[in-house]
């Protein structure tokens, strides 16, 4: 492991100082999601695939299809390139303190990598997965990390030593999603086949499957299970999951399908609606809920990129904005006006959900 640089040390200093002022604001945020616009647009090498914002909101990484990551300055979109995987970047995730960065690829590997150096390195390496490793979210108390991938497993580790904690071996297919809930004490997996399963994490034991079946399907002429749930999203109160992915999936190989998400009572486990887009032809890739209960979702793929904003109790979109190309990932920036969308065309764009 290479020494701190002493000015990465003072930038990171800055960062989680920023980050307790962004990510706690006095007063929720004020936002109208039907005047959304695009406010910035910064191109990379090659095509986006996924992104993430720092906690302190001043940057944004995003991966790209050459192999690398990018952080971005929010108030400048000065690019630093971290290189290091052999493969496609598919997830990334800081912890709460915003000083380290984990990212997830195709290569089988986990890296490490101080978020805030001048110049980033990998500071570890774990080859994690046999074969893809799709997803990755870290505990609330930012103790330890949780993968899923194309294994059917789900794994949690240990962030400062690396080790692996435990596994989770009931899933039978692909793993696409998983997140902590935000208790702590519980892991949420999204898989292949349509099924979410709930784990508590002491005990290591399921405790609950919620069955996303309609983000599923298997072409029989082009022999391919297809769908998945690609996208899970916990309502601010925790009371309801939201699983976004596709369906109507009538050329799965020509990637013709149609978004979809739906969405469960926690508790009850049972599906409460189904949250459609009229003329949307696309995946959704990443959902998040707003501050006033407002679903938002990124979907990409034939018709294009879109931002989809379903309020609350709706089944059709009260609100799409079109975006300019394809959306592949999205996170929301921590003041919850500003989202990042990473595109097929380059782009790294941000948009305000304000007039």
């Amino acid at each position: 492991m290479t020494a701190p640089d002493p000015s990465a040390t003072e930038q990171a200093t800055s960062e989680q100082s920023a980050s307790k002022q962004t990510t706690e604001p006095a007063t929720p945020p004020e936002f109208d999601v039907t005047k959304t616009q695009i406010v910035h647009e910064w191109k990379h090498t090659s095509p986006l695939i996924n992104c993430r914002f720092n906690p302190s909101g001043r940057s944004v990484f995003s991966s790209a299809e050459d192999c690398s990551i990018q952080r971005w300055q929010f108030d400048s979109g000065e690019c630093v390139t971290l290189e290091g995987h052999d493969s496609w970047v598919r997830d990334m995730i800081l912890t709460p303190d915003g000083e380290t960065l984990v990212s997830v690829a195709s290569d089988d590997q986990i890296l490490f990598w101080s978020a805030a150096e001048k110049a980033p390195e990998p500071i570890r390496s774990i080859k994690a997965h046999e074969g893809w490793i799709r997803c990755v979210d870290v505990h609330p108390d930012g103790d330890r990390f949780a993968t899923g991938g194309n294994d059917s497993l789900v794994k949690l580790w240990d962030l400062e030593s690396g080790d692996l904690i435990t596994q989770f071996n009931e899933p039978e297919h692909h793993i696409y999603s998983v997140r902590f809930h935000p208790d702590g004490k519980q892991i949420i997996a999204g898989e292949l086949g349509g099924k979410v399963r709930v784990w508590d994490i002491a005990s290591g034991k399921e405790t609950a499957v919620f069955d996303a079946a309609d983000l599923y399907s298997y072409n029989k002429s082009q022999r391919v299970d297809y769908g998945g749930v690609r996208s899970l999203s916990l309502t601010p109160d925790a009371k309801q999951l939201a699983c976004g992915g596709l369906h109507k999936a009538t050329n799965p190989l020509g990637a013709v399908s149609e978004p979809l998400v739906v969405i469960f009572d926690w508790e009850s486990k049972e599906k409460k609606r189904s949250c459609i887009a009229d003329g949307v032809r696309g995946v959704i890739w990443q959902t998040r809920y707003l501050p006033d209960g407002t679903l938002m979702a990124a979907s990409g793929g034939v018709g294009g990129g879109y931002l989809l904003f379903w309020s609350d109790a709706s089944e059709k979109a009260t609100h799409q904005f079109k975006l300019k190309d394809t959306a592949r990932g999205m996170d929301v920036h921590p003041d919850q006006l500003h989202v990042a969308t990473t595109h097929w065309d380059r782009h790294l764009r941000i948009s305000r959900m304000a007039g």
